[in-house]
């Protein structure tokens, strides 16, 4: 195949490995016009145009749909890097969630059969937890919120976990904790959209072990997390400063969502 600029359609095509189909389709759309044509009216592309193409295939090999893809390449750059830096943070979450799938696969595949299957006391949970013994608020949270479907939620399903499923809860809780943790480190704001992605993953968590969080709970368990020293204290065992961090980060997520 010939090196020489400008290519036409089937060149592209075939040094892409698009469809003609494809490339038609992006012109149309106006994500890629070819910068020029020939006497016979056929497309023909420069190296701008092929570079402009490589640009279009990595965003949406990270997810963005089409539509997106042409808004934000004719965006400002700092429009383009904040996309960007917000797919990455919800990317390294993805990535957190499959290394702890991995992670509990391998457990169960290291238990023996039947181990696990029963339903936890709190002196097991406590073993689990290092010592941490969430039951010490029980009385109190029941006070605050033991008439609502949320408290009804949690207690109905936490009653039936298992030590596999308390593992499983403080690996992710853990995992939660690395990921504000590193955005710490990197001196990333928490209103930001990459903090604002973890957010969004806690709230995940809350819903995928306890029960369904509305927004405005949401805000006020991160007003609980600082108001509370108890609370602050126990967060903070994972890094100085964490409670603050995620209550902001939360709490930004949820003025974001309106």
């Amino acid at each position: 195949m010939s090196q020489r600029a400008p290519w036409t359609v089937g060149e592209v095509a075939d040094l892409t490995r698009l469809s003609i189909r494809t490339l038609h389709h992006y012109d149309a759309i106006g994500l890629l016009r070819p910068s020029g044509r020939s006497e016979g009216n056929y497309r023909l592309y420069t190296p701008a145009d092929l570079g402009r193409l490589h640009r279009v295939l990595t965003f949406r090999d990270l997810g963005f749909p089409l539509a997106e893809i042409a808004r934000l390449l004719d965006a400002q750059e700092s429009e383009q890097l904040a996309a960007l830096n917000l797919r990455a943070a919800l990317l390294r979450t993805e990535l957190g969630r499959v290394q702890r799938q991995l992670e509990q696969v391998t457990s169960l595949l290291g238990e023996r059969p039947g181990e696990g299957a029963f339903p936890m006391n709190n002196d097991d949970i406590k073993e689990i937890f290092d010592g941490f013994d969430h039951q010490q608020y029980e009385s109190e949270v029941q006070e605050r919120w033991g008439d609502t479907d949320a408290y009804r939620q949690s207690a109905e399903r936490t009653r039936r976990y298992t030590k596999a499923d308390w593992t499983r809860i403080k690996a992710e809780g853990e995992a939660l904790n690395a990921q504000y943790t590193a955005l710490m480190d990197r001196g990333v704001s928490p209103t930001s959209t990459e903090a604002q992605a973890v957010a969004a993953e806690h709230r995940a968590y809350f819903q995928r072990w306890f029960y369904d969080p509305s927004v405005e709970m949401m805000r006020g368990l991160a007003a609980m997390w600082v108001q509370d020293e108890r609370f602050t204290r126990n967060i903070d065992r994972a890094r100085s400063g964490l409670a603050a961090y995620q209550s902001a980060a939360v709490t930004a997520w949820a003025d974001a969502q309106g």
